[in-house]
Formats: structure tokens, C-alpha cells, sequence
């Protein structure tokens, strides 16, 4: 061979190795059939022992007889209330052949359910007997569907139980541990600081104080009909018990402008008995 010529495989290789890449082991097809520690391998070992159970594969896993009888009901959609004990025993002995192989022990439960269902469906090949009061007999089928739809309905139950949040797989417990030996020391609070934590309170809520302004329409002619039925029937009517201090500085003022018009057009008096004393309000009196 004209060394000279090189194989499609080996200028791979002498590009890999030009390169700085590691060399793949003189082989043909250059297939690793597994991979040990990241390390190709392309040949099996020859001492390696797989015992016969290794690649054992379970496609339904059920928890007891009875979960493999509502599994073949159900797959077949089967009336639970009307079992036809024929196909499902066949197709029940058949999985429990399955188990034997495997696991005898295992299996010894599914044979006992298999001889109960053989004994139902002998009954039921049987003419039934008559009871006493002469009533229909029992369907030989009705004890096992009792304890399917039992079952069922625990299943069911248990499945919500599961889809709860569970301590541990949902969701953790917090735990916060405490030294008792650490004794923590507050620093002492004394009245002025108090005072001054208040102080700038108060003045930190000053700035965000709001002064709203509103505009009220008051009417002169309004007020004066006020004064004229608050001096009605009055003898006379201290000065300041004419004016409403509660409604504003607004309403006071045009109380006492009205009060002048009042005085104005002759409708009120305002009389004073000497200086500094008190100002009476009354009616003008106009003889007849």
C-alpha cells in the first residue's frame, strides 16, 4: 500500500491530531458503544456478569389484587355493576403468569383472588337456590363488586390526600433558633427624647398639610332677613348675639354688612347707654 494514499479514517485522524485533538483507538467504525468516566468504550468487557433481574422493567405497578381488577375493568370499560367474569379472569391469570415467573411470594396473593373469581363464575354456572322466604338469591358477584367500588372510592381518596402539600416534599419547615445566654440591652428612653421624636413628628406632618380654598356665594339680602327674625319679638339684642362665630370669618362679615344696610334704611337701631358699654340691637320703631 502506497503509504503516501491515506484512508478517509486515517486523514480524520492525522486532522484530529494535527489539531492538538485526542487521537481516537485504532478502530473502524470509530463507534463508542458506551462512555466509562467520560473514556469511550468500544468493547463490552468480557468479565462483566448482569444478573438476570437487572433489566427487569415493570410497566403497571399495582397495589394488590383488587388494584389490578378495577385496572382491567376500567381499561376494558367494563359495567362494574355487570362483571363478565369470563374475560376478566382470563386476563387476570394471565398477568398473575407474568408475576410467578418473577416472584412467587409476590404472586401468591393474586392466586387467591384468582381462585375466588373461579369460584364466582362456578356459581354462576349453577342454577341458583331458592331461599327460604322465597326472595331472589344474590348475585355470587355482588361481594367482590362491593369491595371494587370500596377500593375505588379509597384510591380516589387517597389521590387527593397526595395532591395536598406534604411537609418535606412541598414545602419546608422554618425553624429559628434562640441562644438564651445572649441577654439583648435596650438603651434607655428618656422624656425629652420623647418630646423631640414628637416635635419632628409635627413638624414633618406641617409639610404636608393641604390648605383647600372654597368659594361660597353668601347674599347681603339673605343676612339681613337673618338679623330681622332673630330681633323679632326682641327687646333688645346684644351686638355680638347676632353673629354665628361658627361659620367663618366670611359669614361674619357679610352679618355686618347686612347689619348696616339695616342701619342704612332705618330697619334696626343700635344704641349704646354710655362708652364701653355694651351695643344693643333692636327693631326701628316707626309710630303709626
Amino acid at each position: 500500500m502506497n503509504p503516501e494514499v491515506l484512508s478517509d479514517g486515517d486523514a480524520a485522524l492525522q486532522a484530529l491530531a494535527v489539531a492538538g485533538a485526542p487521537a481516537l483507538p485504532q478502530v473502524v467504525d470509530h463507534v463508542a458503544v458506551a462512555r466509562l468516566y467520560g473514556e469511550p468504550l468500544f468493547n463490552l468487557p468480557t468479565d462483566l456478569y448482569i444478573p438476570p433481574d437487572a433489566l427487569e422493567v415493570f410497566l403497571e405497578a399495582f397495589q394488590g389484587p383488587l388494584d389490578l381488577l378495577l385496572y382491567l375493568i376500567r381499561k376494558q370499560n367494563f359495567n362494574i355493576l355487570d362483571i363478565p367474569l369470563a374475560d376478566l379472569t382470563r386476563q387476570y391469570l394471565a398477568y398473575v403468569d407474568q408475576i410467578r415467573k418473577s416472584n412467587l411470594e409476590l404472586a401468591s396473593e393474586y392466586l387467591l383472588m384468582a381462585a375466588m373469581l373461579i369460584e364466582i363464575k362456578s356459581r354462576m354456572l349453577l342454577p341458583p337456590k331458592k331461599t327460604d322466604d322465597g326472595a331472589e338469591p344474590e348475585d355470587p358477584r355482588a361481594e367482590l363488586v362491593r369491595r371494587l367500588i370500596e377500593y375505588e372510592q379509597m384510591k380516589l381518596a387517597a389521590a387527593g390526600l397526595d395532591r395536598l402539600p406534604l411537609l418535606g416534599r412541598d414545602f419546608l419547615r422554618v425553624e429559628a433558633h434562640s441562644d438564651p445566654s445572649i441577654v439583648v440591652h435596650h438603651p434607655e428612653v428618656t422624656v425629652a427624647d420623647l418630646r423631640e421624636a414628637w416635635m419632628d413628628i409635627l413638624q414633618r406632618a406641617r409639610l404636608h398639610t393641604h390648605h383647600t380654598i372654597s368659594r361660597e356665594e353668601l347674599s347681603v339680602r339673605e343676612h339681613m332677613g337673618i338679623v330681622l327674625r332673630a330681633l323679632q319679638g326682641q327687646r333688645f339684642v346684644e351686638f355680638e348675639g347676632l353673629f354665628d362665630v361658627t361659620r367663618g370669618s366670611q359669614v361674619l362679615v357679610v352679618t355686618f354688612i347686612a347689619m348696616l344696610e339695616l342701619a342704612r334704611e332705618r330697619l334696626i337701631e343700635i344704641t349704646q347707654a354710655e362708652a364701653f358699654a355694651p351695643i344693643y340691637v333692636r327693631l326701628a320703631y316707626h309710630p303709626a
